[in-house]
């Protein structure tokens, strides 16, 4: 009997190690892919107007795959809300309009919608009053465009898939009129 405990006792022991182990694992390939350039929290930093525009995918509420890479040629407005988001519902109806209006001249708007699967009776909702398509995120990382930490925010992506407005540094990212008519309608002539 006193085998098996002394035995039992090495348990805890070992299951420490092995956690040890895996902690140290995870830290040295984080560190690793930090050190080589990839860092999941660095990639918005990434971002530079002027630059080819990162790639995202949208899968909307319908089923379909919408690459913004697929759109060039076209002006790109990559457009980040939720339903629970005050200044979003504000502006997605200007943004609709607007897109609704400047869609025969190339403008092309993907909604991305940060709110969770539970909720998606809601987006749906919204999204019938939406002349662009739209989707869940599904979760707060947006490819090259980082983590969605603040909403809304916006990307806005040239006919030659040039980023020629960066949502992270607009210091009002809120979309009016005015600021359509300065940033987007230009791209549309």
């Amino acid at each position: 009997m006193r085998s098996d405990f002394k035995n039992m006792s090495l348990v805890p022991a070992l299951a420490f190690t092995g956690r040890r182990h895996w902690l140290r694992a995870a830290l040295a390939c984080w560190l690793g892919l930090s050190i080589f350039g990839w860092s999941p929290m660095a990639n918005a930093n990434n971002l530079e107007v002027g630059k080819a525009a990162p790639q995202l995918i949208l899968h909307t509420l319908d089923g379909r795959s919408i690459d913004s890479r697929d759109l060039k040629g076209k002006v790109v407005i990559l457009t980040f809300w939720a339903t629970w988001c005050g200044p979003c519902r504000e502006e997605l109806p200007l943004l609709s309009a607007y897109a609704a209006r400047h869609t025969k001249q190339g403008l092309e708007v993907l909604g991305f919608s940060l709110d969770s699967p539970d909720d998606l009776a809601e987006v749906k909702k919204v999204a019938a009053s939406l002349s662009f398509p739209v989707g869940l995120l599904g979760n707060p990382w947006a490819g090259d465009y980082g983590r969605i930490w603040h909403i809304p925010v916006n990307f806005t992506i040239d006919r030659d898939g040039v980023l020629v407005d960066n949502g992270w540094k607009d210091k009002e990212p809120v979309w009016t009129a005015e600021r359509l008519e300065r940033i987007v309608t230009p791209l549309l002539r």
